[in-house]
């Protein structure tokens, strides 16, 4: 029999919150606690126990129920949006640089990568920038590529990377030649340290559909400063010979955010494009030219695993589709990279990729099992805050379990609870055409907390070394509705030691000691 989730002891845990419709909720509680705090103890005493009848009553239908969407919207139609689009328009002008985006460029976020295509001619290659709109005092030279797919021949593609940058500085830059040239800008993150804020979007599976128009301006208007992508980019594998053009399609379709801001990249299985019967026998060749991530920098010997620090948060980036049984490459790197972590300057320790680990939906149940299987007990050893994957077209998100005890007994595995453990969130709704996943298992598992098959995107806040928000929105009849909101309370400074010795010091973090989470 599996255990049932129990609200931690001693602690008024903040469950309840995914079952407002309100995150303006958080704050009015936020100030209430901070009231009480101001008021004779005769009076503090009274709030204190009117807030936790509040709590208790909300939490009916947080805590001690799972919660499975029964919402129901009508959907755009499941195809690409045709190529003569607006949004995926060509810019003007012979040569003009195209599908701009950036990723961060080194491990620390002092450095971007700008990349860009070119379908003339190679052209130049030279990123001019500077802290001033229209005076770019500084340059960069980058290196040029192209390929061919089947019949398929791709732009001219560059990549540049541009370091040396200050933290927390708006930088403008400049790409192109003459009437063509374009300008865009980027600001760098803020340097490294546990209670800088720090907010994350996180997109899976968008492809090009009105769907993942809708999620794409939905996000647009979030106010996040970068994304954490979780695979499945264009969706060209899903056309006859692996349509290239569906590549470009896609890079002028997410350019309004990608050249102003970071996106950190993980690949799913429509990046992987193998099709010997096209003689194409190399996985990923494609996105490997299109987008390029500072692997090196983490000492990884492959793009498709890496890890950066950016803010208060540790990423690491994990490719599901190669090899990461014992010894392999992937194995090796992941057991150094999680050694290093250091967790008094980037407390919030986040995962991302694509396949999830726990997932109650039909659509690739259990198709985890084999990764979770090796990696899992480090993640609780190393207390990961958040573990984020796509793969499955819908939203899901799990309570802090682990699976890593088994009845010798009788053999049986289950997840129980395990306050050491991630939360696994489930965001692959980004709104490609193979449409939602819409079928779940029933009964819903008790690991499972919330879940929902509706397009949208998630945006992770954090807010200091103790405390993130976290929301995921749905796309609600072309208006961005936040239906999934909760408090996360940091692993490693949940740890009462911690926790004295951190009150010991910012005594002013004290107020959120009523705020428990899991």
């Amino acid at each position: 029999m599996r255990s049932p989730i129990k609200t931690p002891k001693g602690k008024v845990a903040l469950w309840f919150l995914s079952s407002l419709k309100d995150l303006a909720f958080i704050l009015f509680i936020d100030r209430l606690m901070k009231n009480m705090l101001k008021v004779s103890a005769q009076w503090n005493l009274h709030f204190q126990l009117l807030f936790l009848a509040l709590v208790l009553l909300c939490s009916l239908d947080g805590v001690f129920s799972r919660s499975t969407s029964s919402f129901v919207r009508s959907e755009f139609p499941s195809v690409d949006i045709p190529l003569d689009n607006e949004v995926f328009a060509v810019p003007e002008g012979y040569n003009a640089p195209q599908q701009v985006h950036i990723t961060q460029g080194d491990y620390d976020g002092k450095a971007v990568i700008i990349s860009w295509v070119t379908s003339e001619e190679p052209g130049s290659s030279k990123v001019f920038y500077g802290d001033i709109k229209g005076t770019y005092d500084k340059s960069a030279e980058g290196k040029t590529t192209n390929y061919t797919y089947y019949k398929y021949r791709s732009g001219y593609i560059h990549h540049c990377v541009v370091d040396g940058l200050e933290y927390a500085k708006k930088y403008y830059y400049k790409i192109g030649t003459g009437d063509s040239a374009r300008e865009f800008w980027f600001q760098t993150p803020p340097k490294i340290g546990p209670d800088v804020p720090y907010i994350f979007g996180i997109i899976g599976d968008l492809g090009q559909t009105y769907n993942s128009l809708s999620t794409f301006e939905h996000y647009l208007q979030s106010g996040a400063q970068s994304v954490l992508y979780l695979g499945d980019l264009s969706y060209a594998d899903r056309y006859e010979h692996m349509d290239g053009e569906r590549w470009d399609s896609w890079g002028r379709l997410v350019e309004r955010s990608t050249a102003y801001q970071p996106w950190m990249w993980s690949t799913g299985n429509h990046e992987i494009e193998y099709a010997p019967q096209l003689g194409e026998f190399s996985t990923f060749k494609q996105y490997l030219h299109r987008y390029t991530t500072p692997y090196m920098a983490s000492k990884s010997s492959s793009p498709l695993w890496y890890a950066i620090r950016r803010g208060p948060a540790h990423i690491i980036v994990l490719s599901s589709y190669s090899p990461f049984v014992k010894y392999t490459p992937q194995w090796l790197w992941l057991r150094d990279e999680l050694k290093q972590v250091d967790r008094e300057k980037t407390p919030w320790l986040i995962i991302t990729m694509h396949v999830p680990l726990y997932n109650s939906n039909s659509a690739h149940y259990m198709e985890g099992e084999s990764m979770r299987a090796v990696f899992e007990s480090w993640f609780v050893e190393y207390k990961v805050d958040l573990v984020f994957a796509g793969h499955v077209h819908a939203y899901e998100r799990s309570y802090r379990i682990s699976n890593i005890n088994y009845n010798i007994t009788s053999g049986a595995r289950y997840p129980v609870p395990d306050k050491s453990a991630p939360v696994y969130l489930t965001v692959g709704d980004g709104g490609n055409q193979e449409g939602l996943a819409g079928s779940y298992l029933d009964p819903q598992p008790d690991y499972s907390a919330f879940r929902e098959a509706s397009y949208g995107h998630s945006t992770l806040e954090l807010k200091n070394r103790t405390h993130a928000f976290y929301r995921w929105n749905r796309n609600d009849e072309g208006k961005q509705t936040p239906v999934d909101h909760i408090v996360f309370y940091n692993q490693y400074w949940a740890n009462n030691r911690r926790r004295r010795r951190l009150r010991k010091h910012h005594a002013s973090l004290d107020n959120m000691r009523y705020i428990q989470t899991y």
